[in-house]
């Protein structure tokens, strides 16, 4: 398209910047800023081949924007920033403007353009608080389409004038003739403009010449600005035609001076037409001066006069010292070996000058603060440059009684002398002169410097702390800046303006040019560490000031200059490595805390800037990581330079009192640049974790709390950051050689996090539900992850409740509570409607509360683990590691025993949302509860989920057992069977581990019992159906659930579901209902088919009657039900023979139906053939030819599943138990265990003791008592951290050594002992002998010897009693004892 139909591809591109300018899509978001960014660089691209399509349409959006009638601040915001974009476009079109441009272009540019550019210049809305952006961006426009197109903008001004030589009114409009102060101008185009000025100049009006005054000196500035070395010519090679014209102006201005305000108003320009004649500067300095040039001897001693204050007039020397000021700004564009005479005669006035400028007791004024700052601004900059070692100006102005004025006046000169080292030429850049001298000539006056920021900012800070947001136009200086303010401050707060203010150019100095305040000459390293500390702590404290925008802006740009690799190693130059961790640590610390507590609100800039500063750390990282590994050990290994004594002491960074970092030392003091260390050697942290691992724990927590905003941006950003954590953890793990997972635990989860972030067209959806999957990923918890979740849950909570009360806690009688955005949104300031309340009608809103929901689902998994692993004993199960058990401690613990934890509560507080009934957002809140518990849930809290669900449920059926039938009950009942569907459903990674730590049986049975009481209406129908489906999905995973009865409980499911086969599907009229019965009928037996699979039919205990005739009975009645279905389905198929749009679906449903019933019929013969072929031979020799099919269907299917006929032999049950004895006893060629190993680790600790019992007695029966213990045995003593533990836990091996113990040796205990204790309790010689050997204890009667006797007597009894029955000791016993022995190894041999 673009290459045979351009013009419409170019407007089709035009349209679509127009379409998405603010003014017509209302606020921009990040999406439409990256769109309008994308549309305006296509614009520019474009225009450098289609120039004029391109310019036209954009000059057409620019008229039909100003035309535009708006209403409102936000629409007003809106078109002012449309115009900026429209200009700014505008501006960069026309920079790129092809040499080759036709006539006509150029014609269109000034009759279209122009116009539409001197309104903003000319006409712009009076009052508007946008009016000197946008004039500068017009200014802008103009100076580029003069630069190709100069002889229509000079066309037009030459024009202009014309017609003022000839109009008689006073009162002339001279619009035209200030363009001259804007256009683009060389050297040609400045005689150009000076010839066309003098030719005409006599012959204007007042009004008109003081115009042409004012707009040629702009104009000579934008020359030497833009051409420095054309001006610097002049002085090499003196042009006559230049210097002609500028005389013939010189005298024809001189001429219009006639009173003391004429002269006032035209001296500034005499000295510049003066300055463009070098040989006439050169004749007036001698002593004989030509008599042509009088005039300008004259004028140069009538400057020199009202300088010294002699002029008899304030306003002649005010105008003295802007024509002197603009005499030395200009002279320091040429070089001193050109012309020394211009440098004599600037020698001449400056001493005066600076006298009249930068004098503190009387300071100078014109009653225009901002002119009089630029005025002492250009003068100190010209000072410096012509004697840059002559500094005393710099001394008045630093000293601390000074005027404000004075050290605003400094710092910005300073920064003009940076940033100018590099200035614009034309359309291109040019170094700075070479004789203008390095800024380096003031880093002696650093620490002058650094004591003004200190102040500066305490005062700013302090005194502004309970101001609104203030705009800041960057276009404005000074007190201009001050009146321009939108809110409206008591006259007593003008200084504290001032001092933001100067703030802000000074925290612009440290972003120009960190050195100037880093410098420390003579200082030692301690000094240096602490100065640095301060000018730190002071940029980071300025971050999260919202009332002061700009300035944390700027701060944040400072911090990041301040963390390149050559402001690094300048914190500290004797200690970079150390003072990097603590100073970057403590920072990074600070800013996460504010993140984390959301006081800041442009959150998501301030996290992209975080990115930077991360990069930069990891630059340094790198570049020192082959450092003395002898004094950064310990740093990069536990990430800690403060876990190093630093050398020598430094300052602390303090945040201020409320926001210190804890000390390791209890009492520590902080001293500003001197004192003990910030944080002592390690010994002495008092178990503190060190700054550094704050800091990064503190970062970890700002990264996941990022990962629930609503604005998609910042989860991009806050995933792209993992990279530079991993990053860090490689660099710091290659100087220590060891695992990247001891400094990042979760790193390969990290990674995946930060491959994400570059998924930029993601959805907000996906990009959620992607980050969800991420989180569940995480396999270990860390004080970050446990952290952040707990912050996050707390915010929940709030939000919960301010939800649930909505509209309620919107704010009543105009008080406002305490404001939402302090507790959980206050990074995206468009959620909040007001102090305390929440706006549902923000959409962004509900999502953040989503968003954190899905969070706290995805990441509660590892915050339990962390909460189980705290509270487990320090003893580990023989069997293997307690997180590899199902039904461990960890379930027991986390779900039933430990109810207050915040997880728990957690849970608690989803459960009830389940049945939200808030009128607004109550049924949006039910279904991403039931979604995202379903789908996004941590594995690991599917235990403590299923006993909540059942505990629940329990709850709806009274002691009886009766249904407590409600609304509320069934509307629980419903999200459950949604959410257990989706939970069983999604094969979510590590489900399988955890879905057999809680038995479900009970909750399922409890599901179906209330449903069924439910009724017949389209309402019950649909939640029996789901729930069918349900049972279905839950057989589909058996093999990962846990049952404690499954047979009796598959059972009991197939005696509930097939009582809602045909339950109503043959009385229902209405259509509708029918096709919904018929889903049931279909949902039931699929859900029956499922739970028949292999299941031996068991009927209920105490019928009365014999076992195999009650399952015979109750075969009898499934397969009965089974075949009226099917039955059913072909009367029904007979009667709907005619096709038809919803007979023949109905045709689809009972085929599929009836194929669901052979199957069902198929599996409940196939594991019942001894109890039901009996009943169903007999179909084979039906008289009706479709139930014969129909068996033989079943039949077919029996076999290919491969029934056992042989089932049916009368030894059936102990065949089936021989073969279970000899799988359980299984032993492997080395004498393994494998299956009775196995039972021991997956049998829960609460049923040990009846697995002991079991395993005891089937090895015992079989001969292979001696294998079991030999393997529990050794299995114990291969875990046993120490002999003092062995066999002394609750552990498997130790309850089968105490029950072979209970069982085996209790007859050979009573053999041996029963004779010799009756001996002692009835045998008379023994009746009055004592054995009490305790000398408190004994009678007065008594002999201690004597008792000592009877007892060593009596014990020698005993003893070789058991000594003399070894013979009769059990060989059951015998083999415990001898594997006992056998497998300890050497060091715990007794």
């Amino acid at each position: 398209m673009a290459a045979h139909r351009p013009v419409e591809w170019v407007q089709a591109v035009v349209s679509r910047f127009d379409e998405q300018l603010p003014i017509k899509t209302g606020q921009q978001n990040t999406h439409t800023k990256v769109s309008t960014e994308h549309n305006k660089e296509c614009l520019i691209n474009i225009s450098k081949y289609k120039f004029s399509l391109v310019i036209s349409g954009l000059t057409t959006i620019l008229k039909n924007v100003n035309n535009m009638r708006i209403f409102g601040e936000a629409a007003e915001k809106n078109l002012y920033l449309s115009q900026l974009i429209i200009l700014d476009t505008l501006e960069k079109c026309l920079a790129g403007q092809p040499k080759d441009t036709m006539r006509l272009d150029e014609t269109m540019l000034v009759k279209q353009l122009l116009p539409e550019i001197c309104h903003f210049l000319h006409t712009c809305r009076e009052g508007n608080q946008h009016a000197a952006e946008l004039r500068n961006s017009a200014s802008g426009v103009l100076f580029s389409l003069s630069c190709n197109n100069f002889n229509a903008v000079f066309s037009r001004i030459s024009t202009r004038l014309q017609e003022l030589t000839v109009c008689s009114e006073d009162n002339v409009d001279v619009h035209d003739i200030e363009l001259l102060q804007y256009i683009n101008v060389d050297c040609a185009k400045l005689k150009r403009l000076l010839k066309e000025t003098a030719f005409k100049f006599k012959a204007l009006k007042k009004v008109a010449q003081l115009a042409v005054i004012n707009s040629l000196e702009k104009a000579f500035w934008n020359w030497v600005e833009n051409y420095p070395d054309e001006f610097t010519k002049l002085y090499q090679i003196p042009q006559t035609d230049m210097a002609e014209c500028a005389e013939k102006l010189f005298d024809l201005v001189d001429g219009f001076a006639e009173s003391t305000k004429r002269k006032a108003a035209v001296w500034p320009l005499q000295i510049i037409l003066l300055i463009l004649c070098p040989e006439i500067i050169q004749d007036i300095s001698k002593d004989v001066v030509d008599e042509n040039n009088m005039n300008k001897k004259l004028f140069l001693d009538s400057l020199r006069k009202a300088l010294a204050g002699h002029g008899g007039s304030r306003q002649l020397t005010e105008s003295a010292a802007i024509a002197c000021v603009k005499l030395c700004k200009a002279s320091t564009y040429i070089n001193w070996e050109d012309n020394s005479v211009i440098f004599l005669l600037v020698q001449s006035m400056v001493v005066d000058l600076k006298n009249l400028l930068f004098n503190p007791s009387k300071p100078f004024s014109r009653g225009s603060q901002p002119a009089d700052v630029d005025l002492m601004i250009d003068c100190l900059v010209s000072c410096f440059r012509i004697s840059p070692h002559n500094n005393q100006h710099f001394k008045i102005c630093l000293a601390q009684n000074s005027p404000s004025t004075f050290h605003y006046v400094l710092v910005n000169s300073l920064h003009r002398i940076i940033t100018n080292s590099t200035f614009k030429h034309g359309l291109g850049t040019a170094s700075a002169l070479d004789w203008w001298p390095k800024i380096d000539a003031v880093y002696c006056h650093s620490v002058e410097l650094r004591n003004m920021f200190g102040e500066t900012l305490h005062k700013a800070v302090q005194g502004c702390g309970a101001h609104p947001a203030i705009r800041m136009a960057p276009s404005l200086t000074f007190k201009e800046k001050v009146t321009s303010l939108k809110f409206k401050e008591k006259p007593t707060d003008l200084e504290t303006r001032s001092y933001k203010y100067l703030l802000l150019s000074m925290v612009k100095l440290i972003h120009a040019d960190p050195k100037l305040l880093l410098c420390n000459p003579r200082k030692q390293g301690p000094e240096t560490q602490g100065s640095t500390a301060e000018l730190i702590t002071g940029l980071v404290q300025l971050v999260p000031q919202s009332h002061m925008p700009e300035i944390a802006q700027e701060a944040m740009e400072a911090l990041l200059v301040l963390h390149q690799l050559d402001s690094i190693d300048l914190w500290n130059p004797d200690a970079p490595v150390e003072t990097f961790w603590e100073i970057s640590s403590q920072m990074l610390f600070y800013i996460c805390k504010k993140l984390t507590s959301h006081q800041m609100l442009s959150s998501t800039e301030i996290l992209k800037w975080l990115r930077e500063i991360l990069i930069c750390r990891n630059k340094f990282l790198l570049k020192n990581k082959q450092a003395d590994r002898s004094s950064c050990h310990f740093l990069f290994l536990y990430g800690v330079g403060c876990d190093v004594p630093s050398s020598g002491t430094a300052g602390q960074m303090s945040m201020n009192h409320e926001e210190l970092l804890p000390s390791c030392t209890p009492g520590a003091s902080l001293r500003k640049g001197k004192g003990n260390s910030s944080m002592d050697s390690a010994a002495g942290c008092s178990g503190t974790p060190p700054i550094c691992r704050q800091a990064q724990t503190k970062l970890e927590v700002a990264l996941y709390m990022f990962l629930w905003s609503p604005d998609t941006e910042a989860v991009l950003v806050a995933m792209s950051c993992f990279r530079h954590l991993c990053e860090e953890a490689d660099i710091r793990c290659g100087v220590d050689e060891v695992s990247v997972h001891n400094f990042l635990p979760n790193y390969n989860t990290f990674m995946e996090f930060a491959s994400v972030s570059n998924m930029m067209s993601t959805g907000r959806a996906a990009l959620q539900k992607r980050v969800m999957a991420l989180l569940r990923r995480i396999e270990h918890p860390t004080a970050g992850n446990t952290e952040a979740w707990e912050d996050t849950h707390a915010k929940w909570e709030q939000a919960t409740k301010l939800i649930l009360n909505y509209p309620k806690a919107k704010m009543e009688d105009g008080q406002a509570a305490e404001s939402l955005h302090k507790t959980i949104v206050k990074r995206r300031m468009s959620h909040v409607s007001g102090g305390g309340s929440i706006d549902l009608s923000d959409t962004d809103s509900l999502q953040e509360w989503i968003n954190m929901t899905g969070f706290l689902c995805a990441l509660g998994g590892v915050c339990l683990q962390q909460r189980s692993n705290s509270g487990l004993a320090t003893y580990s199960p023989p069997m293997g590691p307690v997180s590899e058990r199902k039904g461990s401690m960890i379930s027991v613990m986390s779900s039933e025993g430990n109810a207050d934890t915040p997880v728990s509560k957690f849970m608690d507080r989803l459960l009830s949302l389940m049945v939200c009934n808030h009128e607004k957002v109550g049924l949006q809140i039910r279904t991403n509860v039931k979604d995202l518990v379903g789908l996004e849930l941590s594995p690991a809290l599917y235990p403590m989920l299923f006993n909540k669900l059942k505990n629940t449920i329990s709850k709806f059926f009274d002691s009886q057992g009766q249904v407590l039938l409600t609304d509320t009950n069934t509307q629980f009942v419903e999200q459950t069977i949604a959410i257990m569907k989706n939970l069983l459903d999604n094969h979510t990674e590590g489900s399988s581990e955890h879905l057999g730590q809680a038995s479900i049986e009970t909750m399922m049975l409890n599901l179906v019992r209330y449903v069924r009481v439910l009724g017949n209406m389209v309402h019950a129908i649909q939640i029996k159906t789901k729930l069918c489906q349900l049972v279905e999905v839950m057989m589909a995973r058996r093999d990962d659930l846990s049952f404690c009865q499954e047979m009796k409980f598959r059972n009991k499911m197939v005696e509930y579901l097939t009582d809602w086969v045909m339950g109503t599907s043959n009385q229902a009229a209405d259509d509708d209902v029918k096709c919904l019965t018929r889903d049931l009928d279909q949902a039931s037996m699929e859900a029956v088919v499922s739970l028949l699979a292999g299941l031996p039919l068991q009927p209920e205990e105490g019928d009365g009657v014999e076992l195999m005739e009650a399952k015979s009975q109750l075969f009898l009645k499934y397969f009965t039900l089974f075949m009226n279905l099917l039955n059913d389905c072909s009367e029904v198929e007979d009667e709907n023979a005619q096709t038809g749009g919803r007979k023949r679906g109905m045709s689809r449903r009972l085929a599929s139906l009836r194929h669901c019933t052979v199957l069902a019929m198929s599996n409940l013969l196939n594991a019942n053939v001894d109890s039901g072929l009996m009943h169903s031979i007999g179909l084979g020799y039906h008289k009706d030819l479709q139930t014969r099919a129909t068996f033989m269907e079943v039949l077919t299917k029996i076999l290919q599943q491969g029934t056992e006929f042989d089932t049916l032999a009368e030894t059936v049950l102990a065949d089936r138990f021989e073969r279970l004895v000899e799988l359980v006893t299984m032993m492997g060629d080395q004498g393994e265990l494998p299956i009775a190993m196995a039972l021991a680790n997956v049998v829960p600790c609460s049923q040990w003791d009846e697995l002991a019992r079991v395993l005891v007695t089937l090895f015992d029966s079989r001969h292979l008592l001696y294998q079991l213990l030999w393997n529990m045995f050794s299995k114990e003593v291969e875990l046993a951290d120490s002999m003092q533990t062995l066999f002394r836990g609750n552990s498997l091996a130790s309850k089968i050594m105490t029950f072979c113990f209970k069982v085996y040796g209790a007859t050979y205990l009573q053999k041996l002992l029963d004779p010799l204790l009756r001996i002692v309790i009835t045998s008379t010689d023994w009746q009055h002998v004592s054995f009490e050997v305790d000398p408190t204890r004994l009678e007065q009667s008594e002999s201690l010897e004597e008792n000592q006797r009877n007892l060593l007597q009596m014990t020698e009894k005993f003893f070789h009693a058991i000594i003399s029955s070894s013979s009769e000791f059990p060989p059951q016993l015998r083999s415990v004892c001898h594997c006992l022995y056998q497998s300890h190894p050497q060091p715990f041999v007794f």
